[in-house]
């Protein structure tokens, strides 16, 4: 096969851990001498993308090198050299604009030999054209995220999840399969403080500070940056204190009370689910929508109930935004809006809950309450959300049916979903064993059934 010219020209590529002396530049990439290593071919070749704020990807590199796997990392900001080992496999820096990433990496699946591609997230710009690139040479991916199920859960699928999961919206589709798989396990329970996931993510962007420098062209994906993201959390969370008794009160008044209420949990407004899987721009989109239907079919005598997101981090002034859509369109005394209080004391009496794509529809399927999704996650199926328009949800919307959500939580456990996390050590220890078995395995054990 003839040699291709680099695709990888002014581009720095060091090994990580290396000395200068210790590379030597093949077509543009700078590879690590193959003096004194063992040349057997490893069982697998995997190349590591970007991967979550934490400690998580170092550690399950290792565990594969020490398994007799390769592994290549790419970095691409500061952060991901902070949160990299030598001990990972040799690491490469991209340095140039995102349209030269296919290339680069295309070239460095070929010269490593690569099969595996691994990344945190299918929506990164980083990460969209290298898992299409990756698929197109038949490199398979695995792709990692927040559990669909949690908090015990984190999900890993191959070639995509959330909107480009590879699980079937067909419900028939579940009912046929769950009574083959075998009950799903019990998770082994495990305590990740808030303030660790914090101080990863902090760590992370200080690393950042050097971007300008090391990768002037990286353009982080979150559409906030660390700065502003830090100060907005500072502020919400110093006023959570005086939030809590006052939405505790507004929380029993709604759920002691006789009217009947909806729910609309907020999701993040920087969230690529909303971004990237719905087709809203925004959740101040999603509250005009869904007040706008509430005031046209709502039953007269029925409340609405809007609660932020927990991470929010308060840089929209969502109190503001519905007090004034609650003025306009008609809907005053008949909108509750919180910033904190328990989702699953609600969600047990309510008469209907609204989301785009959140997995708080999950746990509202958990509570059989009626949920409505405006966009298509992975348990929109017949069956278990309602399927007609938001108009016509709003009067008696029927419960999920019961045998078709435990067929669904039982295929999604055992297919995508593995007990550990990503933060704390605990959970890194517990997700490290099960994440190393099923990136070793050939065919994943969605496609066995698919």
């Amino acid at each position: 096969m003839p040699k291709r010219p680099s695709r990888c020209s002014n581009t720095t590529a060091v090994a990580a851990g290396s000395s200068p002396g210790s590379t030597a530049s093949i077509a543009g990439i700078a590879t690590p001498s193959l003096a004194g290593t063992d040349l057997t071919v490893p069982k697998r070749s995997f190349l590591f993308l970007q991967g979550v704020c934490s400690p998580f990807f170092q550690r399950l590199a290792r565990q594969l090198v020490a398994d007799g796997h390769r592994v290549t990392k790419v970095q691409f900001a500061g952060g991901d050299i902070a949160y990299w080992s030598r001990h990972g496999g040799p690491a490469y820096r991209f340095r140039e604009a995102l349209e030269a990433l296919p290339a680069f990496l295309a070239e460095l699946r070929e010269r490593h030999a690569v099969t595996d591609q691994v990344v945190f997230g299918d929506q990164r710009p980083v990460h969209r054209a290298a898992i299409r690139s990756a698929r197109a040479d038949g490199v398979r991916n695995h792709v990692l995220e927040e559990g669909y199920f949690r908090p015990f859960w984190i999900t890993l699928e191959r070639e995509g999840v959330n909107g480009h999961s590879l699980l079937p919206q067909n419900a028939a589709w579940f009912r046929d399969v769950a009574p083959t798989l075998p009950p799903p396990a019990r998770p082994t329970r495990f305590r990740s403080p808030f303030r660790v996931r914090a101080t990863h993510d902090v760590l992370y962007h200080l690393a950042g500070l050097a971007n300008p420098v090391l990768f002037p062209r990286y353009r982080n994906h979150a559409p906030v940056t660390a700065p502003v993201e830090y100060a907005g959390y500072l502020k919400r969370f110093a006023q959570l204190r005086r939030w809590k008794p006052r939405d505790a009160r507004r929380i029993e008044r709604l759920t002691a009370g006789r009217a009947p209420y909806f729910v609309l949990p907020l999701q993040l407004n920087s969230d690529a689910q909303i971004r990237d899987h719905s087709p809203f721009s925004g959740m101040p989109e999603v509250i005009d929508y869904v007040m706008a239907s509430f005031a046209r079919e709502a039953p007269s005598d029925s409340r609405l109930c809007i609660k932020n997101h927990p991470l929010d981090m308060g840089l929209i002034d969502y109190a503001g935004l519905i007090g004034r859509l609650e003025r306009h369109y008609g809907l005053e005394g008949r909108i509750t809006y919180l910033e904190s209080g328990d989702l699953n004391v609600l969600l047990k009496g309510a008469a209907g809950t609204i989301t785009v794509n959140s997995t708080s529809g999950i746990v509202a399927l958990e509570h059989r309450c009626p949920t409505i999704a405006l966009s298509r996650p992975i348990y929109c199926l017949d069956g278990l959300t309602f399927k007609g328009p938001l108009d016509a949800f709003w009067r008696q919307p029927p419960p999920p049916q019961d045998d078709l959500f435990h067929c669904f939580h039982k295929t999604v456990m055992h297919t995508v979903q593995l007990n550990g996390g990503f933060y704390c050590r605990p959970g890194i220890d517990l997700a490290l064993t099960h994440v190393v078995r099923r990136l070793e395995a050939e065919v994943s054990p969605l496609e066995a059934l698919l």
